[in-house]
């Protein structure tokens, strides 16, 4: 008992009249903060305009907030928000699906390459890679900040009961659980730190493909084996196929196109063309 981790924490960093920001906020702009940093010596390594990089942000962040949003309301809870469509926009109150935002930015960078033909979409998919993985593990802590995505029982030293998540949702007990959050945090930080080593060491040589293949295995691999761990975050994921998870199924194609990437990048090409 001695060893368990209690934690109390107001999402809310201070109160200031209406100015009400919350920790999961910042760390959510802190990823695109340092991804656009990080972006920024891509850009100047390769020779690359940087003043295009405030046009990718735009795009990076209305695809990650538009894709998250319709994400969760189409994979989680369509029933609900189709009933109650002028709650749709209502992101303050929470409701984002990663999957869902990572669709968005896919579609947000082919867009934004359209009309760029110095930054082929596979080319910028790769150098994204590593910041999107950074941007994912420091969201994840936003999690935790806001008693979130929670795991189930266990009896291991590190075990945390949120004491927040007990007083205000229902079915949710003062009892250690898995702090899922952080595992998934600490995982994506790891696959960041790889996939910038690789980039760092090829820099433009990078085959096409090989970053963002790993990206996808790696980040929904560990995210089908962490669900695992987790909470039943919907009702109906009770009746999905094979006891899998909604976020389970939705890694599972996730993984192979990652797979798909990574083994197609491998391949030499005698031909500098761009794919």
């Amino acid at each position: 008992m001695l060893l368990q981790i209690h934690w109390d924490v107001d999402p809310t960093i201070f109160q200031w009249g209406i100015l009400a920001p919350r920790w999961y906020g910042l760390l959510f702009a802190l990823g695109f903060l340092i991804g656009f940093y990080l972006m920024r010596h891509v850009f100047e390594r390769e020779g690359r305009p940087e003043e295009d990089l405030d046009y990718l942000l735009f795009y990076l962040l209305g695809g990650t907030i538009i894709g998250a949003r319709l994400g969760h309301i189409l994979f989680y809870a369509p029933g609900y928000y189709f009933s109650n469509p002028l709650e749709i926009p209502m992101i303050q109150r929470g409701g984002l699906a990663s999957h869902g935002g990572l669709i968005g930015v896919v579609l947000a960078i082919w867009l934004y390459c359209q009309r760029r033909d110095d930054q082929p979409f596979l080319w910028l998919l790769d150098r994204l890679a590593a910041p999107v993985a950074l941007t994912g593990s420091l969201i994840r802590l936003g999690n935790v900040f806001n008693s979130e995505i929670l795991g189930v029982p266990t009896d291991l030293p590190w075990g945390v009961v949120f004491e927040r998540a007990a007083r205000v949702r229902q079915g949710i007990e003062a009892v250690p659980l898995h702090p899922v959050q952080l595992y998934e945090s600490i995982c994506y930080f790891i696959v960041f730190g790889l996939l910038w080593r690789l980039y760092q060491r090829q820099g433009p040589d990078t085959p096409r493909g090989q970053l963002v293949g790993l990206f996808f295995t790696l980040i929904f691999g560990a995210r089908i084996v962490l669900e695992f761990f987790k909470m039943r975050q919907i009702h109906f994921e009770a009746t999905l196929p094979m006891g899998l998870s909604m976020g389970q199924l939705l890694s599972v194609p996730a993984v192979a196109v990652g797979l798909w990437l990574w083994q197609r990048a491998t391949v030499p090409s005698s031909s500098p063309a761009r794919h």
